[in-house]
């Protein structure tokens, strides 16, 4: 028998998250948007770090800190106005089937709309096209943390951030009842000290900015 879908909650437009993070939305302009009248002219689509975990599937360290990674580099190529999809190249200093660069990278992509060799190639002739301007191993970093660079196509300016990510906090004893989590054996006390534990550490990772170096390169 086929179960039966109630229209209550899983019917709402907005699907609402168990956690709830503290963190500015990133705003990006989208000129194919705005001229197939999706937004108003000069209007931005605000992403808020919730569209993310849905994006991705789920919330760590890694996924809040490419979210990061992105709001800090976009800050600061665009200091004075919206950041605009499709003027905006993303290198990234390892591969694609890096474990961290490979999951960094859809996120990044999907804030950025930048795409390797599969995207949207733009309306009439390439009219905010986003392929091509995701690039791989693009760059050698100083560093084995994470890298990117957020290039803007419109006026060469180029903005390099790191995420140190070995100095994200550990989420202490709590941490280790994922294992009986995944396994189904967890109680409710495990469930919700490991709740607290993980997401505490992914609002670190949202609010700490010395977690991220920022340069002009």
């Amino acid at each position: 028998m086929t179960p039966t879908k109630t229209p209550s909650d899983s019917a709402r437009a907005e699907t609402e998250l168990a956690a709830d993070y503290d963190v500015d939305p990133i705003e990006i302009r989208d000129p194919v948007a705005e001229a197939l009248a999706v937004l108003k002219p000069g209007d931005p689509f605000v992403i808020a770090y919730s569209d993310v975990v849905k994006q991705a599937g789920h919330s760590c360290p890694t996924a809040s800190g490419a979210y990061r990674i992105t709001q800090r580099g976009l800050d600061a190529l665009y200091p004075d106005g919206y950041p605009v999809r499709s003027d905006i190249e993303v290198q990234a200093a390892g591969p694609r089937d890096d474990a961290a660069y490979g999951v960094m990278s859809r996120i990044i992509s999907y804030i950025t709309g930048a795409t390797d060799d599969n995207g949207f190639s733009g309306l009439a002739g390439g009219y905010g096209g986003r392929l091509g301007l995701l690039l791989f191993e693009a760059f050698d970093a100083d560093t084995p943390e994470p890298t990117f660079r957020f290039r803007r196509t419109d006026t060469d300016e180029t903005v390099q951030v790191t995420y140190h990510v070995s100095d994200v906090p550990e989420g202490g004893p709590a941490i280790g009842n994922l294992q009986t989590i995944l396994d189904g054996s967890a109680n409710e006390k495990q469930r919700e000290v490991f709740a607290t534990a993980w997401h505490r550490r992914v609002q670190a990772v949202l609010s700490d900015d010395s977690l991220f170096t920022v340069e002009r390169v």
